[in-house]
């Protein structure tokens, strides 16, 4: 293993159905015990399910959907002098993108459906429209960083 490898960050091929890079990190955040073949099932044909609710390109509800998701600031825990502190800071643009993806997946999983493919096409149609779950985690996250801003001097 050549070492210049070790530091560089692996970023997953384009879907190949959809041409999209997001749509493959959706499929492997769905990934379950190896089976890719499957999470490629289900991302179709929820995606089937949102060209058939929304009449659009469902790539395009899909990227307005983490788009809407995606947060910008979070709260991390910094320990100083014996206490911690909720320290609100920056989401860099990956780390944004990825906390989406959990956060729909997450309450796709706990919504009360049929077939996961149901499930993930109306969190995502609902998360376009800026309702739902997802979009109240986001908020809440905000809201989290917003009442911790006197600890901002505190980021490292």
């Amino acid at each position: 293993m050549s070492r210049r490898n070790i530091s560089k960050k692996r970023f997953p091929e384009a879907d190949p159905n959809y041409n999209s890079y997001l749509v493959s990190l959706l499929v492997s955040r769905i990934l379950k015990s190896g089976k890719k073949n499957l999470a490629q099932n289900i991302v179709t044909s929820a995606f089937e399910i949102i060209q058939a609710k929304t009449n659009e390109d469902p790539v395009t509800v899909f990227e307005r959907a983490i788009r809407n998701a995606s947060p910008v600031v979070e709260v991390k825990a910094r320990r100083i002098g014996g206490s911690t502190y909720q320290v609100p800071v920056e989401v860099s643009g990956f780390r944004a993108t990825n906390l989406a993806l959990r956060w729909i997946i997450t309450y796709a999983h706990q919504r009360v459906g049929r077939s996961m493919s149901i499930k993930l096409a109306s969190e995502i149609i609902d998360t376009a429209n800026d309702i739902g779950n997802t979009i109240k985690k986001k908020e809440e996250t905000h809201r989290m960083a917003d009442a911790n801003k006197a600890f901002a001097h505190f980021r490292y």
